[in-house]
């Protein structure tokens, strides 16, 4: 009965902690030799952070995170365009948190350490392999680093959380090749510094070609009243411009962006002032995959970023992984750990997320600050003698739409997982 699990990212630890609150044991294979917190800041939206706290990890989210008060777009002057609440100021019954991307995945490791046993943790265990089996699927396994077999695990389905360079993607289809790059190229960073506007604020500045986006992800100022503060600068590149493969861990040289932000100083916001006093900046190409026609193979399916890599748009990433993973949860809950739960998760989960993907290459709901670029890229007075009221709001709401997190719409469905008297609750 057990589920093998290819990738011990959010997704990956996700599911697993899903699959054992419904008594599903559960086996995380990672390919890297030791689980490491990595990446900066992301936020989790409220029909994720929902799912999180019920497996029990609110208090823990709560305490590492910040609850983000409100979403708010600005120019590249720094005039306001458009400003939302967030989380439970907006009326949702959960919060949105901004958090370290390492300490969300630590908190979801701790948890899969304590309720699942390290032992079914399985480091250096590259997914190199399968077969079916009378009864299951048959996963061959290789330490990356040396080449040699890590031996054979038998399950009844195999789970790829493996991100977005799958291994199990690349043999399924062979053909497609490396991540599409779209142009653009992301510094990011963390720095300590004041906090900005409500002190829990998210914004985004610029437009198409030249953004900056950043928000705390520590609640209270340090001894010197200091927050953390997490912050992206993209630009979207010449087309002679050699971009390298993503890697979290590509430090940035801050003279090859800098000079672009120098003049956005605003009197809310000091712009180059974060960049400059970052201690550690790290560069990312931003890419994506075409949405593919199918998912599940027999006993295996696609899942997070191994299934829709998307930009980073919306901050949708690590929450649509969560969600696929409450998913097939609740799918192997109805019909049993099954070719069936599997088809009917991708059936419900693939057309959502395909046109998320495509929403998201289309610029989601930052569009507004390309349109204001567009129509007035000398500055205006108030931003609806550029853009109408109506033309914000119709974009704002046809992103919660799409992504699935419309206020009235989350707030009267159940969570994924109904619970039953022999699966209960998590705690804590």
């Amino acid at each position: 009965m057990t589920v093998l699990i290819a990738g011990g990212g959010i997704g990956g630890l996700t599911l697993a902690l899903s699959l054992h609150q419904i008594g599903i044991p559960a086996k995380i294979f990672e390919s890297v030799p030791e689980l490491r917190p990595l990446g900066v800041g992301i936020n989790v939206l409220p029909h994720a952070v929902r799912e999180l706290i019920e497996l029990g990890l609110h208090d823990k989210l709560d305490a590492a995170a910040v609850r983000t008060k409100e979403l708010a777009y600005f120019s590249k002057h720094g005039k306001p365009i458009w400003s939302e609440p967030r989380g439970i100021e907006a009326g949702y019954k959960w919060p949105q948190f901004s958090i370290h991307r390492g300490t969300l995945q630590q908190i979801l490791l701790d948890a899969v350490i304590e309720r699942l046993g390290r032992e079914n943790i399985l480091t250096s265990h590259h997914l190199s392999g399968w077969t079916d089996t009378e009864n299951g699927i048959r996963a061959e396994f290789i330490d990356k680093a040396t080449g040699q077999s890590q031996g054979s695990h038998d399950g009844v389905l195999l789970i790829a959380a493996d991100g977005i360079h799958s291994a199990v993607r690349e043999k399924l289809y062979p053909n497609e090749g490396p991540p599409i790059w779209n142009g653009r190229i992301l510094w990011r960073g963390i720095t300590d510094s004041d906090a900005f506007l409500s002190g829990r604020t998210m914004i985004m500045a610029g437009h198409e070609i030249l953004k900056f986006v950043c928000y705390p992800i520590s609640k209270q100022a340090d001894s010197k009243g200091k927050c953390r503060i997490n912050w992206v600068a993209e630009r979207h590149m010449p087309p002679t411009y050699q971009w390298r493969r993503e890697d979290y861990n590509r430090t940035a040289k801050l003279e090859e962006f800098l000079p672009w932000f120098k003049d956005w100083k605003f009197d809310w916001l000091d712009v180059p002032g974060l960049i400059e006093n970052c201690p550690h900046a790290y560069e990312y190409p931003l890419v994506d995959r075409d949405p593919v026609g199918q998912w599940t193979f027999g006993r295996i399916t696609l899942m997070g970023d191994a299934a829709h890599p998307m930009y980073p748009i919306g901050s949708n990433g690590a929450s649509q992984a969560i969600l696929d993973a409450r998913v097939i949860t609740r799918e192997i809950q109805a019909q049993g750990p099954t070719n069936a739960a599997l088809a009917a998760y991708e059936a419900e989960r693939r057309p959502a997320t395909t046109d998320l993907v495509m929403l998201n290459r289309r610029n989601g709901p930052e569009q507004v600050m390309q349109m204001v670029e567009e129509r007035a890229p000398n500055g205006y007075n108030v931003v609806t003698d550029v853009l109408s009221l109506q033309e914000l709001e119709d974009i704002a709401a046809n992103y919660k739409r799409v992504a699935g997190f419309q206020v009235e719409g989350l707030n009267a469905k159940p969570p994924i997982v109904q619970l039953t008297p022999e699966a209960p609750r998590a705690a804590g």
